[in-house]
């Protein structure tokens, strides 16, 4: 009977009421031999069953879970690589962008300051040209008067001649004596 070999294989251990203890256990739990030993095959079927038909498939979808993780985790580096040379490849047009907008806006400045340069030349050679034609309007408004002037400056000294000397002048002595007084008052 196996189980008497497995009482034998037992550590002799005296109990307080002096028996073994395996002995004791084997009584109080009415161990039988054969009855054990279709238990322990019993469970060992069912080991072996639980083994191939339930862990071995739970650890396969295990592994293919670890393994899925495994790839996501993966996959969330990668993503987080592209999402972090996205970012840059963003910063660097921004940057670009803003080092455009502050070139054209230079630029703009720039131009503007050439178009009123431009402007103020053009507005300075327009007064120029107002003045010179003042100027020359002065002139000949001043050559018209002058003209005038000596007319009537002519006319009163023939009219005044006239008077001085009592007698009445040809066109001839009235040319004469404007063109001498013409001559003292200019020179």
């Amino acid at each position: 009977m196996p189980l008497d070999s497995i009482l034998i294989l037992a550590v002799d251990t005296a109990t307080e009421d002096g028996g073994n203890i395996v002995t004791d256990i084997v009584h109080k739990f009415k161990i039988q031999g054969w009855n054990f030993v279709a238990q322990l095959v019993n469970f060992l079927v069912v080991v072996f069953v639980l083994k191939k038909f339930v862990f071995g498939p739970v650890q396969n979808i295990l592994e293919q879970r670890r393994k899925r993780i495994a790839d996501g985790e993966a996959k969330l580096a990668e993503v987080e690589h592209q999402i972090a040379e996205s970012e840059k490849r963003t910063q660097e047009a921004i940057q670009e962008a803003n080092e455009r907008a502050k070139r054209l806006v230079e630029e703009a400045r720039e131009s503007a300051t050439a178009i009123g340069e431009k402007k103020t030349q053009d507005a300075t050679a327009a007064a120029q040209a107002i003045l010179a034609k003042a100027e020359e309007a002065a002139k000949a408004e001043r050559e018209k008067m002058h003209a005038g002037l000596k007319k009537e400056f002519g006319r009163l000294v023939t009219a005044t001649t006239a008077q001085v000397t009592g007698k009445v002048l040809t066109d001839e002595d009235q040319r004469r004596i404007n063109e001498e007084a013409l001559a003292k008052v200019e020179g």
